[in-house]
Order: C-alpha cells, then structure tokens, then sequence
C-alpha cells in the first residue's frame, strides 16, 4: 500500500510537521510505502487554466515543474494527505497550488451526473481516498465547515472518499498523536 503526504505548511511549521511525522511513522510501522512532500521545498507555477492537460498531452500537466508528477503520484496512491493550516476554512497557498495542479490530469474533459450534480468523468479506474487534516489556532465553528464542505466536494469532484479532521496548534504533542489516530481510524488503520 502506498500513501503521499502532501505537507502544505508554511517553513517552521511546528504542528504540521508533528502531524505528518505521526502519520508517516504510522503508516511506515505497518508496512506502507509512504512519500511525504513538503510543498514549499518545490516550485510549484500556479496552474494556467489552458486544459492542456485535456487535450495536449492528455493525463499529464504541460507545466514541466514540480507539480508536473503530482498527478501521477496521486493516481499512484492509495491514500493522498493533505496536510494544511486552515484560514477561513481554506486550504494554505502551498496546497492549494497542488491542487489546482493534480485534479484535471487525472480527470477526463468530459461530464456525467453524480449524485444530480455534473462533474468530470474519471480518467482512471482507482483513485485514492483523500485526507485533509487541518490546523486552526483556535475554534471557529464556521471555517471548520468550510473546510469541512471544501474537502468533500473535493473528493465528489475526484471520484473518491473524503475525510477531513481539524488540529489545534496549541494541542499538546499526545493530543495530536490522538486526533492523527482517530483521524487515521476513519480511514481503516486501527
């Protein structure tokens, strides 16, 4: 089993980096190959909008950057973290960039009806489920529903299951460890 952690913290990111220690030491005690990417050590362009993706080299991005092998690392995976602060219920300008980068590669141009809504269809037969644990400084019910709803819309839009967890930076090191096992829980470990 295999699993990406993309980290979106900014450098010095003390609970972030905890969190994706916690994950990442999990995962590997139990045998999965695990690939954490901390997103602001890449140049990541921010994406262009031109669908080349779509229909010039279809599957892959036409920026030949970092973010270009995001898509195949997704697809590769079985589980995709999205490691973030949360401001206002979004995720941080480094993941952000990844995923606007990711999703259209690994999506078709063309459109289907899930749940009454259209989306893009899958371009792939499997896609990871994806987790997004994010770090707030203090509660705020409504940016934790954003965050909330933005995570599973992402997953709708990727053909996939969404699971989202919130952190809390002055969380003590076991309280963290904690949210990171029920959070991976959700997921299926134990």
């Amino acid at each position: 089993m295999k699993a990406v952690i993309f980290n979106g913290a900014k450098e010095g990111d003390l609970t972030i980096d905890a969190i994706e220690k916690a994950i990442s030491d999990r995962l590997t005690e139990v045998g999965w190959e695990v690939e954490p990417i901390e997103l602001h050590n890449i140049h990541i362009a921010y994406c262009l909008g031109c669908f080349g993706c779509w229909l010039k080299t279809p599957g892959e991005c036409v920026i030949k950057d970092a973010g270009h092998d995001l898509a195949r690392k997704v697809i590769e995976s079985d589980v995709v973290f999205l490691l973030t602060s949360v401001t206002f219920g979004m995720y941080s300008s480094e993941l952000k960039k990844a995923m606007d980068r990711f999703p259209c590669p690994v999506l078709l141009p063309f459109f289907k009806k899930v749940n009454g809504e259209i989306h893009h269809s899958n371009r792939y037969n499997k896609y990871p489920t994806l987790v997004a644990i994010g770090v707030m400084s203090n509660s705020d019910e409504e940016s934790e529903k954003t965050f909330t709803t933005l995570v599973g819309r992402n997953g709708i839009n990727l053909h996939t299951k969404a699971i989202s967890s919130i952190v809390y930076s002055g969380d003590k090191p076991e309280d963290i460890n904690e949210k990171v096992k029920s959070t991976l829980c959700k997921v299926g470990f134990q």
